[in-house]
C-alpha cells in the first residue's frame, strides 16, 4: 500500500504559485489556492465501461476569484489576495462550501451547479427585459428545460474586522457550527452564521511587546471533541485547550514539549525547531507537528516526548548557515494523515516529498516534477547523498535545487490519493490500477 513506487500521475498546471491544498470530506474535490486570490476545484472523474481507467483523474470543476488585494487606510499597509488556507464543510446538501482566507478576511463560499432553466415567465420576455403590465392578457406557467451544467461559487458570509496579525489557521469544528482562526498572538472562535462578531479564547500578546518571545504558527479543533483545540508556537511547544475550562484559555490543559538536548544546541536551535504544522490523526488520538528537519507524533496522553520522530531531511543540518542566508530556514511546510493515520506524508526541497509508514518504519523520498513524471509512470524512490562516493542513482546534497519546495501537501481521506503542490504545478498521485 505504502510505498507508492506505483502510481499514475495526473498533472494540472495552475496559473499561479499554490498557497494550499485541501481534499473535502469525500475526496470527490480538491482545492487548491494561489497568491493571486483564485480558488480552483478539482472534481475527480466517475470510472466508466469506455474509460476504466479514468477514475482518479481530477478535471477543472470551479475556478472564482476568492480574494481581491485591498490597503488598510488605517495602517498604510497593503493586504495581499494570496490565499492562506482552505477549509471544507461537511456537504449538507446539493451545494458545497468552503472557507478561505488570506492574511485578514475570512470567507465562506458556497458552490452549486445549474444544468436546468426556467423559461416562460410573465412579467419579462426570453431576453430578460421587463414586459409592460398592461400588455400582459395571460398567465404563464414558467418550465424548467435542460441547459449546459454551470457551476457557480457565491460568498456567503464574509468574516473581517478581527484579527490584528496575518491569519495563519482556520479550522473547522467537530460540531459543524463553529471554527477557530488564528494569527500570530490570537486564536478566535467563529459560529458560521455571525459574521460581525467573534470570541477572542487565546491572547498571548504581552503587555510590552518588547516582552514577546513566541508567536502562534498554527491553530486546529479536534476532530470528534468540539471543546478542545491545540495550537503550536515558535519555540517548538503545543498546547491542548479544553474551551470547558475557561471562555478565554490562557491556561492550557496540557503542555507537549520535547526537551532539548544541550549537547546539540546551536545557533540554529530555536528557528528549526518552530513548529509549521499541526494536525490531529483522524481517530483524535494522536496529533503529527511539522519543524524544520522532523516530523513528530504525539499522543495525547503523553506530554513529555513524541511517540514517533521522522527526520524528513537530516542531511540539511550542515547546510543551516547557507540556508539562513537564503531565507529558506524560515519555509513552512506542512504535513498530513493518510485515512487510517498508518502513514504520513510531508515535502521537501529539490521538489522531494517524504511519505513514512507508521507501522513498518519504512519510509520512501519521492520527486514531483515534469521531466521525470508523466501521465501513468511509475514514480521511482530517490536517494540523497550526503557525501563519499555517490551511487549512481543518487542525487548529491551539494545539487539540492531550494527554489524548488513542497510546502503544501494533502491525501484523499479514504484512499491512496495524494495532491502535491510543487510552485505552480499541481501533482496528483494514486495506486497503480492493474
Amino acid at each position: 500500500m505504502f510505498l507508492f513506487c506505483d502510481v499514475d500521475l495526473t498533472r494540472v498546471i495552475v496559473s499561479d504559485i499554490i498557497s494550499t491544498v485541501e481534499f473535502n470530506y469525500s475526496g470527490e474535490l480538491l482545492a487548491t489556492g494561489d497568491k493571486g486570490g483564485r480558488v480552483v476545484i478539482f472534481q475527480r472523474e466517475q470510472e466508466s465501461k469506455n474509460r476504466p481507467h479514468s477514475r482518479g483523474e481530477y478535471n477543472v470543476y470551479s475556478t472564482f476569484q476568492s480574494h481581491e488585494p485591498e490597503f488598510d487606510y488605517l495602517k498604510s499597509l497593503e493586504i495581499e489576495e494570496k490565499i492562506n488556507k482552505i477549509r471544507w464543510l461537511p456537504q449538507q446538501n446539493a451545494a458545497h462550501s468552503l472557507l478561505s482566507t488570506n492574511d485578514k478576511t475570512i470567507k465562506l463560499w458556497k458552490i452549486s451547479q445549474r444544468d436546468k432553466r426556467a423559461e416562460g415567465y410573465n412579467l419579462k420576455d426570453e431576453d430578460g427585459r421587463l414586459r409592460d403590465p398592461f400588455r400582459i392578457t395571460s398567465l404563464r406557467v414558467p418550465v424548467l428545460l435542460p441547459m449546459d451544467l454551470m457551476v457557480e461559487a457565491s460568498p456567503r458570509r464574509i468574516f473581517a474586522n478581527a484579527h490584528t496579525y496575518h491569519i495563519n489557521s482556520i479550522s473547522v469544528n467537530s460540531d459543524h457550527e463553529t471554527y477557530l482562526s488564528a494569527d500570530d498572538l490570537r486564536v478566535n472562535l467563529w459560529h458560521l452564521e455571525i459574521t460581525d462578531r467573534s470570541f477572542n479564547i487565546v491572547d498571548i500578546k504581552p503587555a510590552n511587546m518588547e516582552e514577546l518571545t513566541e508567536v502562534i504558527t498554527a491553530a486546529e479543533c479536534h476532530p470528534h471533541q468540539c471543546n478542545v483545540f491545540v495550537y503550536s508556537s515558535s519555540k517548538g511547544t503545543i498546547r491542548l485547550c479544553d474551551m470547558r475550562a475557561a471562555a478565554l484559555c490562557d491556561r492550557q490543559s496540557k503542555f507537549f514539549e520535547e526537551p532539548e538536548d544541550p549537547s546539540s544546541r546551536s545557533f540554529f536551535s530555536e528557528i528549526i525547531s518552530s513548529i509549521s504544522d499541526v494536525k490531529f490523526s483522524h481517530s483524535g488520538r494522536y496529533m503529527m507537528t511539522r519543524d524544520y528537519l522532523s516530523v513528530k507524533v504525539w499522543d495525547l496522553n503523553m506530554e513529555n516526548r513524541p511517540v514517533e520522530t521522522y527526520q524528513v531531511h537530516e542531511y540539511l543540518r550542515s547546510k543551516l548557515c547557507s540556508l539562513y542566508e537564503n531565507d529558506c530556514i524560515f519555509d513552512k511546510f506542512e504535513c498530513c494523515w493518510n485515512g487510517s493515520d498508518s502513514a504520513i506524508m510531508t515535502g521537501s526541497y529539490n521538489n522531494f516529498f517524504r511519505m513514512f509508514d507508521r507501522n513498518t518504519r519504512r519510509d520512501i523520498t519521492l520527486e514531483a516534477s515534469r521531466e521525470n513524471s508523466k501521465p501513468r509512470a511509475i514514480l521511482k524512490a530517490r536517494k540523497v547523498s550526503t557525501g563519499g562516493k555517490r551511487k549512481k542513482d543518487e542525487i548529491s546534497v551539494d545539487s539540492l535545487d531550494f527554489n524548488k519546495k513542497i510546502l503544501h501537501t494533502a491525501w484523499h481521506p479514504k484512499e491512496n490519493v495524494i495532491a502535491v503542490a510543487a510552485t505552480n504545478n499541481l501533482y496528483i498521485f494514486q495506486d497503480k490500477i492493474n
